[in-house]
Order: structure tokens, then sequence, then C-alpha cells
């Protein structure tokens, strides 16, 4: 075996000498972006309003085609006995939320200097809260413009108007949100249509708002023809709503179901086989790690942390090159090229720095196998039902803060099916594959160095999560790290944690297409 470098070289002094100044930076970068993700929403309260869309729209189908004593019970099912209040129920909340975040960023708002100054100065801490401001803003007037077609619908035309005249009045409103505003008021208080109303109507809303206020200009300008082919037009659409949102509800139901009768299926095997279990395959072998902590710290802080959440984008930036002015297969392509530019950054490191020394043996394995393909499926399953119950205890602790993966919100929004692709190869396929190599291929190994399999589980799996920068995410990326983990350190084989990660990432791109779509 090739022995140690001497690191009493003076290169080598001033190589740690580089180290730390680099972590410094890095931690500093890191502790900001923590930090200022606290006050952040989550994407999950917009998951929630895409669902209850869903909801709403498929409450307007009347079940054509089955039997008259059949549709009722299959609805309340599907439904519940009265959706739209249960809809509203949860516009609510998600409004009292964002009243919520703006009352935090109230403390900001209130220096000297207008936090629009700040911002505008070049402030990062500023423009982060005014943008986040301006987020909520323009979340709680989209709000009550649908809150008010809620309340219109329940024939509640005084709550309506009263939302409604709120926006309208509302100095921070932009145009579009004043004019709709102003349209519905009159449709519903003077029973007065403009010519260019259903236009503005179909552009403004979507879903089964844009059916409710259409419906009322129809009914004001006593176009019956019209408001039939509408109501024909909605029960076609709300028919593939609702499988749209029985797969929604019903998948992810299906996994955890699965994955806690693989769970039970594994503790009684655990129980009645004891050491030969499935769960103590490869329980007592560990790697022979020649490198030191050093390697390990120059890898993460220079090859993932540095290069990743410093160097590039200073030289992207540098050039010209910004997501910001592209289409969105632009924004999407972009996104790709430069996870590529970082893993390639991070594996240049990682090679360089582990290349003095032989690789030991099963480190970085990949090959394909029935076990691997197992392993990696099962750990799915497994961690469906184990991060469904971390949600629940995360959503206590954040209430909603605590910010998100910036890439939920855009796929969400995204219509375009080429972005789409390419938002999916990003996230199923290249983040899976990079990630995995890093943090389970090199990270965990190594700490093993130093520790026992278990902690060395735990510990990666934590640095996994922090690295994605946002406070809400730590603690359910830290659960899935360590399913991650695990499946390694049993299979012994790269490519089984490869499997669950693109398996949990394809299913979440998926539920985000058929919200968003």
């Amino acid at each position: 075996m090739t022995s140690e470098p001497d690191l009493t070289q003076p290169w080598l002094s001033i190589k740690r000498l580089f180290l730390i100044l680099v972590t410094a930076l890095v931690g500093l970068v890191l502790v900001q972006s923590l930090l200022s993700s606290w006050n952040e929403p989550q994407v999950a309260s917009q998951l929630q309003l895409y669902q209850t869309d869903l909801l709403l729209e498929g409450s307007a189908w009347q079940g054509a085609g089955l039997p008259d004593d059949q549709w009722p019970t299959l609805r309340a099912g599907l439904l519940g006995q009265d959706p739209v209040a249960t809809a509203q129920k949860q516009y609510e909340q998600v409004r009292e939320g964002a009243i919520e975040n703006m009352a935090r960023y109230a403390p900001a708002t209130q220096t000297g200097e207008s936090l629009a100054d700040e911002a505008n100065a070049g402030k990062p801490l500023a423009r982060r809260v005014q943008t986040a401001l301006s987020q909520q803003e323009t979340l709680l007037h989209r709000l009550d413009l649908r809150l008010g077609l809620m309340d219109a619908y329940q024939e509640r035309p005084e709550a309506a108007l009263d939302r409604w005249g709120q926006v309208r009045d509302s100095d921070t409103a932009s145009a579009p949100t004043l004019r709709t505003a102003d349209t519905l008021i009159r449709l519903w208080q003077a029973n007065q249509a403009n010519d260019d109303d259903e236009a503005w109507l179909q552009a403004s809303l979507d879903g089964w708002f844009e059916y409710r206020a259409l419906d009322r200009l129809y009914t004001v300008e006593g176009r019956e023809a019209d408001r039939a082919a509408l109501q024909a037009l909605e029960q076609e659409t709300a028919q593939g709503k609702l499988v749209k949102l029985a797969l929604v509800g019903a998948l992810p139901a299906l996994g955890a179901v699965t994955g806690i009768g693989l769970i039970l299926w594994l503790v009684a095997q655990r129980v009645l086989r004891g050491s030969q279990s499935v769960l103590r395959q490869n329980a007592g072998q560990g790697w022979e790690i020649p490198w030191t902590g050093e390697i390990i710290w120059q890898v993460l802080i220079v090859g993932f942390f540095f290069v990743g959440q410093i160097l590039l984008p200073l030289v992207l930036g540098g050039l010209g090159f910004s997501s910001a002015a592209l289409s969105s297969r632009g924004r999407a392509i972009f996104s790709l090229v430069y996870y590529l530019l970082m893993a390639a950054g991070a594996v240049g490191v990682l090679w360089w720095s582990i290349r003095p020394w032989p690789v030991p043996k099963d480190l970085f394995k990949l090959k394909p196998s029935r076990s691997a393909l197992l392993w990696g499926l099962g750990g799915y399953f497994v961690a469906v039902p184990l991060m469904f119950g971390v949600a629940l205890i995360n959503q206590q602790i954040w209430q909603g803060q605590g910010g998100s993966n910036p890439l939920l919100q855009t796929v969400l929004e995204e219509q375009d099916g080429v972005a789409l692709l390419v938002f999916f190869l990003t996230a199923a396929i290249a983040a899976p594959l990079f990630e995995e190599v890093l943090f389970r291929g090199f990270l965990l190994p190594s700490l093993t160095r130093y520790m026992s399999a278990g902690w060395a589980i735990a510990l990666s799996a934590f640095i996994f999560a922090a690295a994605h920068l946002s406070l809400s995410e730590v603690l359910p990326l830290t659960v899935l790290g360590a399913v991650l983990g695990f499946v390694y350190t049993r299979s012994r084989n790269l490519l089984s944690p490869m499997i669950l990660h693109s398996a949990w990432n394809s299913a979440t791109m998926l539920g985000l297409f058929i919200l968003g779509g």
C-alpha cells in the first residue's frame, strides 16, 4: 500500500492554511443561506392549494355515466360532503399563514432606511426580505380574489364584495390584480359587463374560479347558450381532474401502506432470524480507508461547497451567464448545465484528493444486479411512511417557514413540456448519480475510519441534508439520507441508493407534474 504523504512538507502547511480560509468563507455563506431561509415560506402551502384546486374542479362533475345510487357515495369518498367549504377552509389557512409571514418581515421594514432603499442599494438580506414580502403580498391578493369567488358561489355576495374591495383599495396590488377585482365587483354588485371582460377573466383566472366568473358574466349578459357550453366544458374537465385527484391521493397512500408492510416484515424477520436477517446483511463489514480526515474536509469544503456555492456562481456571473433573462426552456437547460458543472468540479476535486491512495475494495462499486434493485426499491418504500411521519412533525416545528428547494415551485408553475423533461432529468438522474457518489460513495465510508457505521450514516445524512440549504428540509432530508446510507452499507453497492434516490425524486417530480399540469 502506498504510504501516506508527509504532512510536514511546507506546501502542505500552505494547503492547510488555504483550507482554513476557504472553510471560514464557506461557513459564512452556509450560515447566511440557512439563516435567510428561516423566514422564507415553504412550498408545501402552494402544494396544498394546487391539490385544493383539483378538489374544486373535480367537485363540478355530476357523475355522468355512473348509476345514480353509486355517484353520491363515490363523490363523498373522493371530495367530502361539502368540497367548496373544505376548499375555502384550506384557503383561509394559507391566507392566515401569509399574514403571519408578513408580520415576521415587519421588523426588517422598521428601520431608518426603507427596506426598498436597502434592497436597491444591493444589500443581500434586505433584497431577500423585500422579495419575500412582495411574494406574500401577491399571494394574499390572489387568495382574496379566489376566496371572494367561493363566498359568491355559496351565496354570500356581501362577503365576496368585501374581499374584492380590500384588494381594489390596496396600495400594493398590481394593476392586473386591481382590474380583476374591479371586474368582479362590477359583475356582482352592479350587474354590468364590459366588452373585454370575457377575455380578461379568461386571462387572469383559471380552473374553477374562471368557470365561476364566466358563469356570472354570461348570466349578466343573458348568454344562455354560452353558459350551457361552459357548463358542458366544465363537466368534461372535471372528470379529468377527479382522476388526477385520485392519483395524487392514492399513489402516495399505496406507497405508504406498502412501506409499512415492508417495515413490519423486516422487523419480524429480524426477531425470528436474528443475525441471519436481511437487516444484518453485511452489518459487520467496513471499509479500509487509507486517507485521513483532512481529505474528507478538502473534498467537502473545496470540492462541493466552495466550487458549487461560491466559485461557480462567481465565474458564471463574471462571464455574463444568468438564468434571469432566459426562456423557460433556457432556465431549465441552465439549471442542468449548472448542476453538471458543479458535479464535475466536486468529482474532480474528489479524484485529485484521493489519487495518491489505492481505492479500497467495494468503494464506488456499481454493479447491476437483482439484489441492488431490491435494496433500492425496498429502501424507497420504507422511506415513504417514514417521510410522511417526519413531514407531520416538521410542519409543527416550522409552521410553513424554513424555505424549500426553489426547483419545486418552478416545476409547479412550468407549462413547457421540454423544460419539464429537462428538470426531470436533473432531479431524477443527475442529482442521484452525483450526490450518491459524494455522500454515500465517498463521505460515509470515509467517516467509518473515525466512527462506527451507524454514526457515519447519521453524520453523512445530516451533512447531506444541510447541503440543501433550507432549514425546514434538514430533518426530513436527514431521515432520507439515513435510509440511503443504511441501504448502501447493507447492499455494498452504490447502485442501490442511486435507485432509491432516483425513485424518490422521480415520484416527487411526477406528483408536481400532476398538480401543476
